[in-house]
């Protein structure tokens, strides 16, 4: 039995779904969705996982788990506490979603530090580890949605800047074959699309699964940030508009990894609006 974590956000979904039909026994556990939320089939199991002894009964009997490392949560994870209920639940093998700024970003406190924390826990664990750093993820474009809908323009800063984003189902790929197929431990990729792309050519993509213009209006900094406290701490504001305007080489490199695993090349952003673009009509 595989158990998911985060079963219903940008990656889990399409891990859930890419498991089950790969005919995978799947648990997808989570403190509050329904059954409803998740393919048929596929047991869905409440928990918390601040709180690891809520994850005992569910992770009784698992071979493997998929863990989220929180997106930046106000509640931090306690990674120790968690891999030592998946052993004793029989886990053998783990695949962290980790994040591309534990390498790229390493003194960040948001976005290097606590990631770092969770990989030398679980790198330290005697599982069968597997860590995954994706970048940015196409699926960020969701902010843009409304806007779209209603004014058919879209704000960014940092308009002719690129970044190798990633297409979320791309990252759900790599992790269903990191916990179905043996040859992947010990392994940490890197992963990225497949070529540079920014704002402005992002919201041009929006426009062309359209079928419309859609207005490209460069904020400054200030204005970025103004609107990213509304959501997020801070620090992590901070950090972000540094990589968005200031991306180190690192950050924009375009990494072969998920080509790698797959056997094919990772999706474009225009793959990935052509997908989604119900939710920007």
């Amino acid at each position: 039995m595989i158990v998911v974590t985060g079963p219903t956000g940008n990656v889990g979904r399409p891990l859930v779904q890419a498991l089950a039909t790969a005919g995978e026994r799947v648990t997808a556990v989570s403190r509050g969705i329904s059954d409803a939320d998740v393919p048929e089939g596929v047991m869905h199991r409440r928990a918390d996982l601040t709180a690891p002894e809520s994850l005992r009964s569910v992770l009784d009997g698992a071979d493997a788990l998929f863990l989220h490392d929180g997106g930046g949560s106000a509640h931090p994870l306690s990674a120790q506490g968690i891999l030592d209920v998946a052993k004793a639940g029989g886990v053998t093998r783990i695949v962290l979603l980790s994040s591309q700024g534990v390498v790229t970003r390493p003194q960040s406190s948001s976005h290097g530090e606590v990631g770092r924390s969770l990989e030398d826990a679980v790198r330290q664990s005697g599982l069968d580890w597997t860590v995954l750093r994706p970048a940015g993820f196409h699926s960020n474009a969701y902010a843009w949605a409304a806007p779209v809908r209603e004014r058919r323009a879209v704000a960014a800063p940092f308009g002719d800047i690129g970044l190798p984003g990633i297409d979320p189902a791309d990252i759900a790929d790599v992790a269903a074959a990191a916990l179905r197929e043996d040859g992947r431990a010990g392994q940490a990729y890197m992963l990225t699309g497949p070529a540079l792309s920014t704002p402005r050519q992002r919201a041009e993509a929006i426009g062309d699964a359209l079928g419309e213009s859609v207005r490209f209006i460069e904020q400054t900094r200030d204005e970025a940030r103004a609107q990213m406290r509304e959501f997020m701490p801070a620090p992590v504001v901070e950090t972000t508009l540094d990589i968005l305007g200031e991306p180190t080489p690192a950050e924009r490199a375009v990494s072969p990894d998920v080509e790698r695993v797959l056997g094919r090349a990772p999706r474009t952003f225009a793959d990935w609006i052509e997908r989604h673009v119900g939710a920007f009509r």
